[in-house]
Protein backbone atom coordinates (compact mmCIF):
# COMPACT_ATOMS: atom_id res chain seq x y z
CA UNK A 1 0.00 0.00 0.00
CA UNK A 2 3.07 2.61 0.52
CA UNK A 3 4.53 1.96 -2.36
CA UNK A 4 1.49 2.02 -4.40
CA UNK A 5 0.05 5.18 -2.70
CA UNK A 6 3.01 7.27 -1.89
CA UNK A 7 5.91 6.71 -4.66
CA UNK A 8 3.66 5.03 -7.39
CA UNK A 9 5.33 1.60 -7.21
CA UNK A 10 3.67 -1.97 -8.20
CA UNK A 11 4.92 -4.90 -5.97
CA UNK A 12 5.23 -8.44 -7.11
CA UNK A 13 4.95 -11.13 -4.19
CA UNK A 14 7.68 -13.76 -4.80
CA UNK A 15 6.40 -17.24 -4.46
CA UNK A 16 8.83 -19.31 -2.07
CA UNK A 17 11.09 -21.89 -3.95
CA UNK A 18 9.83 -24.68 -2.08
CA UNK A 19 6.11 -24.89 -0.21
CA UNK A 20 6.06 -23.90 2.81
CA UNK A 21 6.45 -27.27 5.89
CA UNK A 22 6.02 -24.86 8.80
CA UNK A 23 3.26 -24.98 11.22
CA UNK A 24 1.64 -21.92 12.45
CA UNK A 25 -0.06 -22.28 15.29
CA UNK A 26 -2.82 -20.14 17.14
CA UNK A 27 -1.38 -17.46 19.28
CA UNK A 28 -1.98 -18.18 22.64
CA UNK A 29 -3.12 -15.21 25.33
CA UNK A 30 -2.98 -15.50 29.33
CA UNK A 31 -4.27 -12.75 31.55
CA UNK A 32 -0.97 -11.65 32.50
CA UNK A 33 2.55 -11.17 32.20
CA UNK A 34 3.72 -13.56 34.82
CA UNK A 35 1.40 -16.77 33.55
CA UNK A 36 2.40 -16.39 30.04
CA UNK A 37 6.53 -16.33 31.31
CA UNK A 38 5.57 -19.28 32.83
CA UNK A 39 3.65 -20.96 30.04
CA UNK A 40 7.36 -19.58 27.84
CA UNK A 41 9.41 -21.47 30.12
CA UNK A 42 7.03 -24.55 30.11
CA UNK A 43 7.11 -24.64 26.36
CA UNK A 44 11.06 -24.20 25.22
CA UNK A 45 11.37 -26.86 28.44
CA UNK A 46 9.70 -29.71 26.19
CA UNK A 47 11.59 -28.75 23.31
CA UNK A 48 14.57 -28.81 25.19
CA UNK A 49 14.29 -32.23 26.27
CA UNK A 50 13.18 -33.15 22.91
CA UNK A 51 16.26 -31.45 21.82
CA UNK A 52 14.21 -29.23 19.13
CA UNK A 53 16.30 -26.38 18.75
CA UNK A 54 14.11 -22.79 19.75
CA UNK A 55 14.29 -19.62 18.68
CA UNK A 56 12.72 -17.03 21.12
CA UNK A 57 11.78 -13.77 19.90
CA UNK A 58 10.55 -10.26 22.22
CA UNK A 59 10.35 -7.29 21.78
CA UNK A 60 13.12 -5.49 23.94
CA UNK A 61 16.50 -5.98 25.46
CA UNK A 62 15.24 -5.60 28.70
CA UNK A 63 12.86 -8.43 27.80
CA UNK A 64 15.22 -10.87 26.35
CA UNK A 65 17.51 -10.64 29.31
CA UNK A 66 14.71 -10.92 31.81
CA UNK A 67 13.40 -14.33 29.78
CA UNK A 68 17.22 -15.28 30.56
CA UNK A 69 16.67 -14.89 34.14
CA UNK A 70 14.06 -17.40 33.99
CA UNK A 71 15.88 -19.85 31.89
CA UNK A 72 18.77 -19.85 33.77
CA UNK A 73 16.64 -20.55 37.22
CA UNK A 74 14.71 -23.56 34.84
CA UNK A 75 18.65 -24.55 34.30
CA UNK A 76 17.76 -24.18 30.36
CA UNK A 77 21.44 -23.56 28.30
CA UNK A 78 20.78 -20.89 26.15
CA UNK A 79 22.19 -17.84 24.40
CA UNK A 80 20.72 -14.35 24.18
CA UNK A 81 21.26 -12.43 21.08
CA UNK A 82 20.75 -8.23 21.37
CA UNK A 83 22.50 -5.03 20.51
CA UNK A 84 25.00 -5.88 23.41
CA UNK A 85 25.93 -8.85 21.58
CA UNK A 86 26.46 -7.64 18.31
CA UNK A 87 30.03 -8.66 17.48
CA UNK A 88 28.97 -12.31 18.00
CA UNK A 89 25.57 -11.58 16.28
CA UNK A 90 25.94 -13.42 13.03
CA UNK A 91 27.55 -16.60 15.04
CA UNK A 92 24.90 -16.82 17.80
CA UNK A 93 22.31 -16.53 14.56
CA UNK A 94 24.68 -19.77 12.82
CA UNK A 95 23.84 -22.31 16.13
CA UNK A 96 20.64 -21.09 16.54
CA UNK A 97 19.82 -24.39 14.33
CA UNK A 98 21.81 -26.90 15.91
CA UNK A 99 20.44 -29.80 17.65
CA UNK A 100 19.34 -28.50 21.18
CA UNK A 101 20.15 -24.81 20.65
CA UNK A 102 17.50 -22.34 22.52
CA UNK A 103 18.39 -18.71 21.41
CA UNK A 104 16.57 -15.58 22.69
CA UNK A 105 16.79 -12.27 20.28
CA UNK A 106 14.91 -9.32 20.01
CA UNK A 107 12.98 -9.88 16.95
CA UNK A 108 14.85 -7.51 14.45
CA UNK A 109 18.27 -9.34 15.62
CA UNK A 110 20.49 -11.06 13.24
CA UNK A 111 18.07 -11.10 10.71
CA UNK A 112 21.58 -10.87 8.33
CA UNK A 113 22.03 -14.85 8.56
CA UNK A 114 20.60 -17.63 7.66
CA UNK A 115 19.68 -20.11 10.88
CA UNK A 116 20.32 -24.11 9.30
CA UNK A 117 19.03 -26.86 10.33
CA UNK A 118 22.06 -28.29 12.18
CA UNK A 119 24.17 -25.01 12.21
CA UNK A 120 25.86 -23.33 9.84
CA UNK A 121 28.31 -25.61 8.25
CA UNK A 122 30.75 -22.52 7.02
CA UNK A 123 31.05 -20.76 9.97
CA UNK A 124 31.91 -24.22 11.84
CA UNK A 125 34.78 -25.38 9.19
CA UNK A 126 35.89 -21.84 9.92
CA UNK A 127 36.21 -22.01 13.73
CA UNK A 128 37.81 -25.96 13.04
CA UNK A 129 40.25 -24.58 10.55
CA UNK A 130 40.90 -21.12 13.02
CA UNK A 131 41.61 -23.84 15.97
CA UNK A 132 44.04 -25.94 13.75
CA UNK A 133 45.89 -24.02 11.29
CA UNK A 134 48.30 -27.65 11.01
CA UNK A 135 45.33 -29.54 9.81
CA UNK A 136 44.55 -30.45 6.12
CA UNK A 137 41.36 -28.00 5.10
CA UNK A 138 39.56 -30.52 2.99
CA UNK A 139 39.96 -32.90 5.68
CA UNK A 140 38.30 -30.65 7.96
CA UNK A 141 35.46 -29.85 5.53
CA UNK A 142 34.69 -33.70 4.72
CA UNK A 143 34.26 -34.33 8.07
CA UNK A 144 32.26 -31.79 9.02
CA UNK A 145 30.03 -32.58 6.27
CA UNK A 146 29.44 -35.40 7.23
CA UNK A 147 28.17 -34.42 10.68
CA UNK A 148 26.19 -32.14 9.51
CA UNK A 149 24.13 -34.27 7.77
CA UNK A 150 23.84 -36.48 10.70
CA UNK A 151 22.96 -33.60 12.71
CA UNK A 152 20.29 -32.12 9.78
CA UNK A 153 18.50 -35.14 10.09
CA UNK A 154 18.21 -34.67 13.95
CA UNK A 155 17.05 -31.45 13.66
CA UNK A 156 14.27 -32.51 11.44
CA UNK A 157 13.05 -35.44 13.46
CA UNK A 158 12.73 -33.42 16.56
CA UNK A 159 10.83 -31.26 14.17
CA UNK A 160 12.76 -28.49 12.84
CA UNK A 161 13.41 -25.20 14.54
CA UNK A 162 10.79 -23.99 16.84
CA UNK A 163 10.12 -20.29 16.78
CA UNK A 164 8.53 -18.97 19.81
CA UNK A 165 7.42 -15.29 20.17
CA UNK A 166 6.56 -13.04 23.28
CA UNK A 167 4.80 -10.56 22.00
CA UNK A 168 2.80 -9.33 18.88
CA UNK A 169 4.15 -6.47 16.90
CA UNK A 170 2.41 -3.26 16.12
CA UNK A 171 3.68 -4.58 12.28
CA UNK A 172 2.77 -7.70 10.97
CA UNK A 173 5.48 -7.65 9.12
CA UNK A 174 7.74 -8.07 11.60
CA UNK A 175 5.81 -10.68 13.21
CA UNK A 176 5.79 -12.36 9.82
CA UNK A 177 9.33 -11.82 9.52
CA UNK A 178 10.22 -13.38 12.56
CA UNK A 179 8.10 -16.89 11.79
CA UNK A 180 9.99 -16.77 8.33
CA UNK A 181 13.28 -17.57 10.60
CA UNK A 182 11.69 -20.97 10.47
CA UNK A 183 11.14 -23.79 7.53
CA UNK A 184 13.08 -22.15 5.25
CA UNK A 185 13.57 -24.15 2.11
CA UNK A 186 10.91 -26.39 2.58
CA UNK A 187 12.26 -27.38 6.23
CA UNK A 188 10.14 -28.59 8.96
CA UNK A 189 9.35 -26.13 11.68
CA UNK A 190 6.60 -24.12 13.94
CA UNK A 191 5.79 -20.93 15.12
CA UNK A 192 3.38 -19.27 17.84
CA UNK A 193 3.10 -16.15 19.33
CA UNK A 194 2.59 -16.38 23.60
CA UNK A 195 0.76 -12.71 24.24
CA UNK A 196 -1.26 -11.65 27.88
CA UNK A 197 -3.68 -8.97 28.41
CA UNK A 198 -0.75 -6.72 29.84
CA UNK A 199 0.69 -5.85 26.19
CA UNK A 200 1.20 -3.06 24.57
CA UNK A 201 -0.83 -4.16 21.42
CA UNK A 202 -3.44 -6.34 23.75
CA UNK A 203 -4.25 -3.13 25.51
CA UNK A 204 -5.39 -1.58 22.25
CA UNK A 205 -7.34 -4.45 20.88
CA UNK A 206 -9.35 -4.04 24.47
CA UNK A 207 -7.69 -6.02 26.67
CA UNK A 208 -10.17 -4.92 29.98
CA UNK A 209 -13.30 -6.02 28.02
CA UNK A 210 -11.97 -9.31 27.44
CA UNK A 211 -10.62 -9.64 30.83
CA UNK A 212 -14.13 -9.21 31.97
CA UNK A 213 -15.49 -11.94 29.62
CA UNK A 214 -12.75 -14.60 30.84
CA UNK A 215 -13.63 -13.68 34.50
CA UNK A 216 -17.39 -14.18 33.90
CA UNK A 217 -16.21 -17.78 32.08
CA UNK A 218 -14.15 -18.61 35.55
CA UNK A 219 -10.94 -19.15 33.44
CA UNK A 220 -8.19 -20.57 36.05
CA UNK A 221 -5.21 -19.19 36.38
CA UNK A 222 -2.43 -20.43 34.02
CA UNK A 223 -4.74 -21.30 31.35
CA UNK A 224 -4.92 -19.54 27.75
CA UNK A 225 -7.18 -19.15 25.04
CA UNK A 226 -6.44 -20.28 22.12
CA UNK A 227 -9.12 -19.67 18.67
CA UNK A 228 -8.50 -18.64 15.66
CA UNK A 229 -10.95 -15.56 15.83
CA UNK A 230 -8.14 -14.32 18.76
CA UNK A 231 -5.95 -14.01 15.92
CA UNK A 232 -7.88 -12.86 13.19
CA UNK A 233 -8.78 -10.13 16.21
CA UNK A 234 -5.19 -9.13 16.75
CA UNK A 235 -5.02 -8.71 12.85
CA UNK A 236 -7.30 -6.28 13.13
CA UNK A 237 -5.84 -4.55 15.80
CA UNK A 238 -2.56 -4.38 14.47
CA UNK A 239 -3.77 -3.29 10.99
CA UNK A 240 -5.38 -0.49 12.44
CA UNK A 241 -1.80 0.53 13.88
CA UNK A 242 -0.41 -0.15 10.65
CA UNK A 243 -2.87 2.07 9.19
CA UNK A 244 -2.12 5.12 11.73
CA UNK A 245 1.63 5.08 11.19
CA UNK A 246 0.55 5.06 7.60
CA UNK A 247 -1.22 8.04 7.72
CA UNK A 248 1.65 9.84 9.84
CA UNK A 249 4.45 8.79 7.10
CA UNK A 250 2.43 9.81 3.92
CA UNK A 251 1.68 13.06 6.10
CA UNK A 252 5.03 13.80 7.10
CA UNK A 253 6.21 13.22 3.31
CA UNK A 254 3.81 16.04 2.28
CA UNK A 255 5.52 18.40 5.00
CA UNK A 256 8.75 16.99 3.05
CA UNK A 257 7.78 17.46 -0.40
CA UNK A 258 7.18 21.38 0.44
CA UNK A 259 10.66 21.81 1.62
CA UNK A 260 11.97 19.51 -1.48
CA UNK A 261 10.71 21.96 -3.95
CA UNK A 262 12.14 24.57 -2.50
CA UNK A 263 15.53 22.71 -2.32
CA UNK A 264 15.21 22.19 -5.70
CA UNK A 265 14.50 25.92 -6.79
CA UNK A 266 17.98 26.16 -4.61
CA UNK A 267 20.10 23.50 -5.63
CA UNK A 268 19.19 24.41 -9.25
CA UNK A 269 20.02 28.28 -8.84
CA UNK A 270 23.68 27.09 -7.17
CA UNK A 271 24.67 24.42 -9.55
CA UNK A 272 23.99 26.99 -12.50
CA UNK A 273 26.06 29.80 -10.64
CA UNK A 274 28.82 27.19 -10.34
CA UNK A 275 28.77 26.17 -13.86
CA UNK A 276 28.68 29.87 -15.14
CA UNK A 277 31.98 31.63 -16.14
CA UNK A 278 30.62 34.90 -15.74
CA UNK A 279 28.07 35.59 -13.08
CA UNK A 280 27.97 39.90 -14.00
CA UNK A 281 24.41 39.48 -15.75
CA UNK A 282 23.25 37.32 -12.48
CA UNK A 283 24.67 40.10 -9.89
CA UNK A 284 23.33 42.61 -12.16
CA UNK A 285 19.42 41.07 -12.36
CA UNK A 286 19.54 41.49 -8.46
CA UNK A 287 21.13 45.17 -8.24
CA UNK A 288 18.23 46.52 -10.67
CA UNK A 289 15.44 44.17 -8.41
CA UNK A 290 17.28 45.76 -5.58
CA UNK A 291 17.12 49.18 -6.39
CA UNK A 292 13.48 48.84 -7.96
CA UNK A 293 12.40 47.80 -4.36
CA UNK A 294 14.07 50.86 -2.84
CA UNK A 295 12.73 53.17 -5.31
CA UNK A 296 9.42 51.58 -4.91
CA UNK A 297 9.40 51.87 -1.37
CA UNK A 298 10.72 55.51 -0.79
CA UNK A 299 9.06 56.79 -4.03
CA UNK A 300 5.44 54.83 -4.23
CA UNK A 301 4.04 54.76 -7.64
CA UNK A 302 1.25 57.66 -8.42
CA UNK A 303 2.62 59.99 -5.28
CA UNK A 304 3.58 63.36 -5.13
CA UNK A 305 7.19 64.73 -5.68
CA UNK A 306 6.76 66.27 -2.00
CA UNK A 307 5.48 63.35 -0.73
CA UNK A 308 9.27 61.12 -1.86
CA UNK A 309 11.71 60.41 0.55
CA UNK A 310 14.48 61.10 -1.15
CA UNK A 311 17.07 61.78 1.40
CA UNK A 312 16.11 58.23 3.03
CA UNK A 313 16.72 56.86 -0.81
CA UNK A 314 20.06 58.11 -1.06
CA UNK A 315 20.99 56.46 2.79
CA UNK A 316 19.41 53.31 1.47
CA UNK A 317 21.27 53.15 -1.47
CA UNK A 318 24.42 53.89 0.12
CA UNK A 319 24.08 51.49 2.81
CA UNK A 320 22.45 48.46 0.34
CA UNK A 321 24.19 49.06 -2.77
CA UNK A 322 27.45 51.35 -2.25
CA UNK A 323 26.27 53.84 -4.48
CA UNK A 324 26.73 57.49 -3.67
CA UNK A 325 23.92 58.69 -6.02
CA UNK A 326 22.78 62.75 -6.02
CA UNK A 327 19.03 61.68 -5.55
CA UNK A 328 17.60 64.83 -4.01
CA UNK A 329 19.40 67.11 -6.97
CA UNK A 330 17.78 64.65 -9.29
CA UNK A 331 14.37 64.52 -7.65
CA UNK A 332 14.94 68.61 -7.81
CA UNK A 333 14.94 68.38 -11.79
CA UNK A 334 11.72 69.14 -13.78
CA UNK A 335 10.06 66.77 -15.02
CA UNK A 336 11.44 63.87 -13.03
CA UNK A 337 9.63 60.49 -12.01
CA UNK A 338 10.20 57.62 -10.36
CA UNK A 339 11.27 55.84 -13.50
CA UNK A 340 13.74 58.29 -14.63
CA UNK A 341 15.25 57.86 -11.16
CA UNK A 342 15.55 54.32 -11.60
CA UNK A 343 16.98 54.48 -14.90
CA UNK A 344 19.67 56.50 -13.59
CA UNK A 345 20.41 54.91 -10.56
CA UNK A 346 20.57 51.19 -12.63
CA UNK A 347 23.05 53.04 -14.92
CA UNK A 348 24.95 54.56 -12.27
CA UNK A 349 25.15 51.16 -10.79
CA UNK A 350 26.15 49.70 -13.53
CA UNK A 351 29.31 52.16 -13.97
CA UNK A 352 30.23 51.70 -10.12
CA UNK A 353 30.18 47.97 -10.79
CA UNK A 354 32.05 48.06 -14.22
CA UNK A 355 34.87 50.10 -12.21
CA UNK A 356 35.37 47.98 -9.68
CA UNK A 357 36.15 44.89 -12.38
CA UNK A 358 38.71 47.25 -13.41
CA UNK A 359 40.38 47.77 -9.92
CA UNK A 360 40.11 44.20 -9.36
CA UNK A 361 40.67 42.66 -12.67
CA UNK A 362 38.33 40.95 -14.79
CA UNK A 363 39.29 37.34 -13.61
CA UNK A 364 39.28 38.35 -9.70
CA UNK A 365 35.92 39.88 -9.81
CA UNK A 366 33.94 36.81 -11.53
CA UNK A 367 35.83 34.52 -8.74
CA UNK A 368 34.62 36.85 -6.03
CA UNK A 369 30.94 37.59 -7.67
CA UNK A 370 30.73 33.67 -7.56
CA UNK A 371 32.11 32.97 -4.16
CA UNK A 372 30.16 35.60 -2.50
CA UNK A 373 26.73 34.28 -4.36
CA UNK A 374 27.76 30.63 -3.13
CA UNK A 375 28.48 31.52 0.34
CA UNK A 376 25.40 33.76 0.64
CA UNK A 377 23.22 30.97 -0.83
CA UNK A 378 24.79 28.52 1.54
CA UNK A 379 24.02 30.33 4.56
CA UNK A 380 20.33 31.77 3.89
CA UNK A 381 19.54 28.11 3.12
CA UNK A 382 20.24 26.62 6.19
CA UNK A 383 18.57 29.52 8.00
CA UNK A 384 15.37 28.88 6.07
CA UNK A 385 16.04 25.26 7.01
CA UNK A 386 15.66 25.69 10.64
CA UNK A 387 12.88 28.30 10.03
CA UNK A 388 11.01 25.62 8.28
CA UNK A 389 11.60 22.88 10.88
CA UNK A 390 10.70 25.56 13.71
CA UNK A 391 7.59 26.34 11.59
CA UNK A 392 6.55 22.76 11.01
CA UNK A 393 6.61 22.23 14.75
CA UNK A 394 4.22 24.46 15.88
CA UNK A 395 2.15 24.79 12.61
CA UNK A 396 0.24 21.72 14.61
CA UNK A 397 -1.81 23.79 16.74
CA UNK A 398 -3.19 25.78 14.10
CA UNK A 399 -6.12 22.70 13.58
CA UNK A 400 -7.35 23.94 16.63
CA UNK A 401 -8.59 27.05 14.94
CA UNK A 402 -10.05 24.60 12.40
CA UNK A 403 -7.49 25.22 9.81
CA UNK A 404 -5.30 22.37 7.96
CA UNK A 405 -2.05 22.45 9.38
CA UNK A 406 -0.53 21.46 6.06
CA UNK A 407 -1.95 24.11 3.91
CA UNK A 408 -1.10 26.48 6.89
CA UNK A 409 2.73 25.12 6.12
CA UNK A 410 2.48 25.45 2.56
CA UNK A 411 1.12 28.99 2.56
CA UNK A 412 3.63 30.32 5.37
CA UNK A 413 6.90 28.19 3.48
CA UNK A 414 6.13 30.15 0.54
CA UNK A 415 6.07 33.02 1.91
CA UNK A 416 9.21 32.91 3.97
CA UNK A 417 10.72 31.45 0.54
CA UNK A 418 10.00 34.71 -0.94
CA UNK A 419 11.59 36.19 1.67
CA UNK A 420 14.55 34.27 1.67
CA UNK A 421 14.70 34.93 -2.21
CA UNK A 422 14.83 39.35 -1.44
CA UNK A 423 16.94 38.87 1.37
CA UNK A 424 19.24 36.74 -0.80
CA UNK A 425 19.46 39.65 -3.18
CA UNK A 426 19.89 42.51 -0.64
CA UNK A 427 23.04 40.64 0.90
CA UNK A 428 24.61 40.06 -2.49
CA UNK A 429 23.95 43.46 -4.16
CA UNK A 430 25.39 44.55 -0.43
CA UNK A 431 28.36 42.82 0.00
CA UNK A 432 29.28 42.89 -3.74
CA UNK A 433 28.31 46.88 -3.34
CA UNK A 434 31.07 47.02 -0.51
CA UNK A 435 33.89 45.17 -1.30
CA UNK A 436 36.59 47.58 -2.30
CA UNK A 437 40.80 47.15 -2.78
CA UNK A 438 42.84 47.42 0.66
CA UNK A 439 45.08 50.42 0.87
CA UNK A 440 48.67 50.38 1.16
CA UNK A 441 48.33 51.00 5.18
CA UNK A 442 46.19 48.25 5.34
CA UNK A 443 47.45 45.72 3.49
CA UNK A 444 51.01 47.01 5.92
CA UNK A 445 48.77 46.65 9.02
CA UNK A 446 47.95 43.14 8.13
CA UNK A 447 51.21 41.56 7.71
CA UNK A 448 52.14 43.17 10.77
CA UNK A 449 49.25 41.45 12.28
CA UNK A 450 50.44 38.07 10.80
CA UNK A 451 53.71 38.50 11.47
CA UNK A 452 53.08 39.36 15.42
CA UNK A 453 50.84 36.15 15.67
CA UNK A 454 53.57 34.07 14.15
CA UNK A 455 56.34 35.91 16.63
CA UNK A 456 53.64 34.63 19.28
CA UNK A 457 53.55 30.62 18.32
CA UNK A 458 57.24 30.40 17.31
CA UNK A 459 58.03 32.07 21.20
CA UNK A 460 55.46 29.25 22.47
CA UNK A 461 57.11 26.33 20.48
CA UNK A 462 60.51 27.72 22.44
CA UNK A 463 59.08 27.28 25.32
CA UNK A 464 57.54 23.82 24.94
CA UNK A 465 61.11 22.75 23.77
CA UNK A 466 62.42 23.90 26.79
CA UNK A 467 60.48 22.13 29.24
CA UNK A 468 61.90 19.90 31.13
CA UNK A 469 59.44 17.54 33.18
CA UNK A 470 62.19 16.86 36.24
CA UNK A 471 63.24 20.94 36.23
CA UNK A 472 59.85 22.69 38.17
CA UNK A 473 62.08 25.92 36.93
CA UNK A 474 60.86 25.71 33.35
CA UNK A 475 57.83 25.35 33.62
CA UNK A 476 57.14 29.23 33.91
CA UNK A 477 54.17 30.07 36.14
CA UNK A 478 50.67 29.40 34.72
CA UNK A 479 47.93 29.30 36.15
CA UNK A 480 45.72 26.24 37.31
CA UNK A 481 43.28 26.58 34.79
CA UNK A 482 45.80 27.55 31.71
CA UNK A 483 47.12 24.94 29.36
CA UNK A 484 49.88 22.82 31.23
CA UNK A 485 53.04 24.52 29.58
CA UNK A 486 54.26 20.24 28.17
CA UNK A 487 52.03 20.66 25.64
CA UNK A 488 49.55 18.45 26.39
CA UNK A 489 46.27 20.51 25.65
CA UNK A 490 45.45 19.89 29.14
CA UNK A 491 44.67 22.07 31.93
CA UNK A 492 47.67 22.88 34.76
CA UNK A 493 45.59 21.16 37.51
CA UNK A 494 44.99 17.90 35.52
CA UNK A 495 48.63 17.34 34.41
CA UNK A 496 51.96 18.80 36.01
CA UNK A 497 50.38 20.52 38.39
CA UNK A 498 47.98 18.10 39.85
CA UNK A 499 48.12 17.46 43.44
Amino acid sequence: MSFAEIYGLGVVEVPTNQPVARVDEDDQVYRTTAEKYNAVVEAIKVSYDQKQPVLVGTTSIEKSEFLSGLLTEAGVIHNVLNARQHEKEAKIVADAGKLGAVTIATNMAGRGTDIKLGGNVEFTIMEAVAADPSADPDEIRNRIETEHITDEQAVKVAGGLYVLATERHESRRIDNQLRGRSGRQGDPGRSSFFLSLDDDLMRIFGSERLEKVLNTLGMKEGEAIVHSWVNKSLERAQSKVEGRNFDMRKQLLKFDDVMNDQRKVIFGQRREIMEAEDLAEITQDMRYQVIDDLVTQFMPPKSYADQWNTEGLQSALLEGVGLEAPVVEWAAEEGVDDDIIREKLEDLGDKFMAKKAVDFGPENMRMIEKQVLLETIDGKWREHLVTLEHLRAVVGFRSYAQRDPLNEYKSESFQLFESLLDSLREQVTQVLGNVRMRSADEQQATMMLQQAALKQQMQISEELVSFNENDRSTWGNPGRNESCPCGSGKKFKQCHGKI
